[in-house]
């Protein structure tokens, strides 16, 4: 099974990005990112240094407002509330998981949809439900662009999406519907799971289990978005599908490292990018 290299894809999706957000600033268009961050969550801290890093490669400008874990859901709402009427800021997203005494629903639906480059608020999920112009969650939005990159038409094809969260699986099979594949989303109450696996053209297994997926699940010749990130007790990190065990079998395959979640984070650049420009009118 061949490897899609989602490094490369990313590079390219991010050099794009740095190209228009140059021709921005030439128009006095400055995109921003805001992230706020509460608490010490060591992966969140990763993910955050990551975007940031991500920003500076794009020209984008950004900013990491670090709160204690003390803080109250008050004073994270008051934050919200001043970074939505701030007309410097392009983007904004609120890192999860938050300490267990913010309410997170309460929190998403506080930023403005307007910078909600997640593409978690309800306004921005209702606009994908419908097929209206939105934010398209990033993780989902990435795993689009790894298919497409394949050069293998999405449309009439057998998709399944293993998993159902609101983040990734749910989402996903929008945007695949969009693309007018057939889909069927897999959960714990599936029957007879392995066989509806098998029968998919397309898998995205986004279950969060390490090495879920065996290889007498796929499809011979199947494409494979592995959006599983999970850590082994070696350490390593593991996706949700067994990728050695598909090695003889024909298709293409996501890696784990080195797929989705690298795409994420372009697709974040992408969101920054089209915030500003709609913002300022030259969406």
């Amino acid at each position: 099974m061949e490897r899609i290299d989602g490094k490369a894809l990313a590079a390219k999706v991010k050099a794009q990005v740095a190209a228009e957000v140059e021709a921005l600033r030439g128009q006095g268009v400055v995109p921003k990112l805001t992230v706020i961050l509460v608490g010490e969550d060591p992966a969140s801290q990763v993910y955050v240094g990551g975007k940031a890093k991500d920003c500076a490669q794009c020209g984008i400008d950004s900013e990491v407002l670090r709160l204690p874990d003390s803080t109250t859901e008050a004073q994270l709402l008051a934050e919200i509330a001043v970074r939505n009427s701030d007309p410097t800021v392009s983007g904004l997203l609120v890192q999860l998981p938050l300490p267990r005494h913010i309410n997170e629903k309460k929190v998403i639906e506080a930023i403005s949809p307007e910078k909600d480059v997640d593409g978690f608020t309800p306004v921005n999920v209702g606009r994908l439900v419908i097929g209206e112009d939105c934010f398209l969650p990033c993780t989902p939005a990435g795993c689009i662009e790894l298919l497409k990159a394949t050069g293998e038409p999405l449309e009439g094809k057998r998709a399944v999406v293993l998993g159902r969260s609101n983040i990734v699986g749910k989402p996903m099979a929008l945007l695949l519907l969009r693309e007018n594949a057939t889909v069927t989303v897999c959960h714990s109450r599936t029957r007879d799971l392995p066989s509806v696996v098998r029968e998919a053209d397309i898998l995205v297994a986004a279950i969060g289990k390490k090495r879920f997926v065996t290889p007498d699940m796929v499809k011979e010749g199947a494409l494979v978005v592995d959006v599983g990130i999970n850590r082994g007790e070696d350490g390593k990190l593991y996706g949700d599908v067994d990728e050695p065990g598909l090695a003889d079998k024909a298709g293409r395959i996501t890696p784990v490292p080195g797929g989705v979640g690298l795409m994420t984070r372009a697709m974040l650049m992408v969101n920054t990018l089209k915030a500003a420009k709609r913002q300022h009118g030259l969406d």
